[in-house]
């Protein structure tokens, strides 16, 4: 089973207003692993860069300038994803801005039933709490120290530990036994251990004598009846 875990950059939230793609970060997972193979590319927008949207990912206009244009990806991109599906933290703002750029460049889109939200996944595993990447790699102890802004591919590495651990650990398809019961270990433990001699418990004539005065306080008692 192919996955794509995927990440986007943009010049805002909404490609209705005109704003575009940036940055792209693709990380491959086979049977819910990692393989090592990533998809990452800059793009120009062919446009201005919000002050609002470069303070996130760090990402200038200037930068971007000499990157290539989205329709000059698009076939890259596309052959990377295949027909896998893709993994997105709020995929429909990712899969919005990407089919918007793929119609644009008259490549087809990544539709819709192939996409995996990992927002919702993580609301029904933990409802009420925060659901932000950043929240749930804290949860999940993934290290976060080099995320200092919004980068496209780290987004994507770090969102694919966290959707691995969503969906039931790093190998959820590991069991312990092929018919679901533990077998015992083969390795026998020897222990040795010191015989002690029994303790003696029999009560002692003053014992006897006291236990005989207090029976005697008892006002019918069940055993005379």
């Amino acid at each position: 089973m192919r996955e794509i875990v995927l990440d986007t950059e943009t010049t805002g939230l909404n490609p209705k207003f005109g704003d575009r793609v940036v940055e792209i970060g693709c990380v491959e997972l086979l049977n819910h692993i990692a393989t090592g193979e990533t998809y990452h590319t800059y793009v120009n927008p062919e446009r201005d860069m919000p002050a609002e949207a470069e303070a996130v990912h760090g990402l200038s206009i200037e930068f971007l300038s000499d990157k290539p244009l989205f329709a000059d990806i698009a076939d890259d991109f596309l052959a990377f994803v295949g027909s896998s599906s893709v993994i997105a933290h709020n995929a429909p703002f990712d899969l919005g801005f990407l089919n918007a750029e793929l119609k644009a460049a008259g490549r087809p889109i990544l539709p819709k039933d192939r996409s995996i939200d990992t927002v919702p996944l993580a609301r029904r595993k933990f409802p009420g709490a925060q659901v932000n990447l950043d929240a749930l790699c804290r949860r999940f102890n993934v290290d976060l120290s080099a995320r200092v802004k919004h980068g496209a591919l780290l987004d994507s590495e770090l969102l694919a530990e966290v959707y691995l651990e969503l969906v039931g650990g790093r190998e959820p398809g590991l069991g312990l036994a092929s018919n679901g019961k533990v077998e015992k270990a083969d390795v026998a433990i020897k222990v040795d251990r010191i015989a002690r001699p029994a303790r003696p418990h029999a009560p002692s004539p003053q014992e006897l004598s006291s236990h005989v005065k207090f029976l005697e306080t008892i006002k019918n008692p069940v055993w005379k009846t």
